[in-house]
């Protein structure tokens, strides 16, 4: 990369990737874009990013190019298949995917692209919405370290927790410890909740009560009072919090690793999704326990 900054693309514009691209974009970065709905792309190009209209351009105009995808196979397309990254791919070129993926996967894009002189970091992500749109992300980086040290400039645009954890993959396997962490707090919020509000305690200063205490955590910081007032909208969709359980199950079973809480939790996301509640925040798991229990945690509950 020159002296100057680096040209950077993004790929995958969707609730986090698109608040972090701007990031990049407002630090003065030149930014490439490129998303398969248009919405997304048009409003960063009134913002001064370039559009291109597959991934094997994106990456033949940059020099660092970031990806933030749904799923597995979702990288494995945009970077190895038709008219993905690595038909664009040339010498120096540093990959960092965004997205949480299989370890597995990840390790195998990044073997491939290595054969066409790319550098791969796996740099899954944790803080939600609000992180992605605060630049205050955790980052969790897999890969070489000398490479992570190259774009560690725009990684502290996008985060304020870097930290690299080993080879390539190993990035993913910590944001899937990161989602075992994730899913047990959210479901043990919502049995607290329920919990209290069936035993006859105000669930309100029940947690008011135990906030300060061992029970201390970023879920009862943030999430109560949303759930409370109603607000169960998205800045981490259910349905991508059930991927992720599955991600943990796969990667459990692959190295023999017996799982039994997050095996529930799973149940817990997936019970969700068969409820027709996937679009709603993670925290809304809590609607599982009120079908089941009988007992809304409010009279009418706004989602």
């Amino acid at each position: 990369m020159s002296s100057q900054n680096p040209v950077i693309g993004y790929i995958g514009l969707g609730l986090m990737g698109k608040a972090m691209a701007r990031n990049i974009l407002k630090a003065g970065y030149p930014l490439v874009v490129h998303n398969r709905s248009r919405a997304a792309v048009n409003e960063l190009v009134e913002e001064g990013a370039v559009e291109a209209h597959s991934p094997a351009q994106v990456a033949s105009q940059v020099d660092v190019l970031f990806t933030n995808l749904p799923d597995s196979p979702d990288v494995e397309s945009v970077a190895l298949g038709k008219e993905g990254i690595i038909e664009g791919a040339h010498d120096g070129l540093i990959y960092v995917d965004n997205s949480t993926i299989k370890p597995a996967t990840a390790r195998k894009v990044a073997e491939a692209l290595t054969e066409v002189g790319v550098i791969s970091l796996d740099a899954p992500v944790s803080g939600g919405d609000i992180g992605a749109r605060e630049g205050t992300l955790t980052i969790m980086v897999g890969g070489p370290e000398e490479a992570l040290e190259r774009v560690r400039p725009i990684f502290d645009v996008l985060g304020k927790a870097i930290t690299h954890v080993g080879d390539c993959g190993t990035g993913q396997s910590a944001k899937a410890a990161n989602q075992i962490m994730v899913a047990a707090q959210m479901i043990a919020m919502s049995e607290l909740l329920i919990f209290a509000r069936k035993a006859g305690a105000d669930p309100q200063k029940v947690i008011q009560a135990i906030r300060g205490g061992a029970a201390q955590c970023w879920t009862l910081d943030v999430k109560p009072e949303r759930l409370f007032e109603g607000n169960r909208q998205p800045g981490f969709k259910a349905y991508m919090q059930a991927k992720d359980l599955a991600i943990v199950v796969d990667t459990a079973q692959e190295y023999g690793v017996p799982l039994f809480s997050a095996l529930v939790d799973a149940q817990m996301y997936n019970a969700m999704l068969e409820m027709g509640m996937g679009e709603l925040d993670n925290s809304a798991v809590i609607g599982v326990l009120e079908t089941l229990s009988g007992s809304k945690l409010i009279e009418e509950a706004q989602v």
